[in-house]
């Protein structure tokens, strides 16, 4: 008996005129047989957990890349950023005229936007990572105010720093099987 009959063997179909959930899988067939899953791997997948903001932070300290989002002028916009946080503030770089400059000033003073950024760290291979999501008033700052250790990937001017100051902080972390 070759390889491939012993496993086709061991299988066992159902019909199934209708399709079937079970678990997370959903189970149909076209009229020929289909091997029917009896066993559900939703139960055997680790729940995420939530991270208290103190713990986001720590996660995110190093600095590294960050993602911003917000509402701009075309649509929702998603754009990479090279960060730091500095005294618990996000801070990075951009230039001017760019989305970030042009769709984020409101031209009143005391009146900011509000905006998203999140950082994530994912291992495909032991299937674990985190997340960390934090909204909050971002800030185009004065001229004379500068973080020189703030040093964006992309090239050209990018001679605006912009902060934003966390008013919510969550994240989540899942670890593997």
């Amino acid at each position: 008996m070759t390889e491939f009959a012993a496993l086709q063997a061991k299988l066992t179909y159902t019909y199934l005129p209708e399709p079937v959930r079970q678990g997370r899988w959903t189970i149909s067939n076209t009229g020929a047989l289909t091997r029917f899953l009896t066993q559900s791997t939703a139960d055997a997948l680790p729940e995420p957990v939530e991270l208290s903001p103190e713990d986001c932070l720590r996660l995110i300290s190093p600095g590294g890349i960050g993602r911003v989002a917000f509402a701009g002028q075309g649509g929702l916009v998603i754009l990479p950023v090279t960060y730091k946080i500095h005294e618990g503030v996000v801070v990075f770089r951009t230039r001017r005229g760019g989305a970030m400059d042009r769709d984020l000033r409101t031209g009143v003073e005391g009146v900011d936007f509000k905006i998203a950024f999140q950082v994530d760290h994912t291992d495909e291979a032991a299937q674990q990572g985190w997340s960390v999501l934090i909204q909050g008033a971002i800030h185009h700052l004065p001229e004379g105010e500068r973080l020189s250790d703030v040093e964006p990937w992309a090239g050209g001017d990018r001679d605006l720093y912009i902060t934003i100051h966390p008013q919510t902080i969550t994240g989540r972390h899942i670890s593997g099987h």
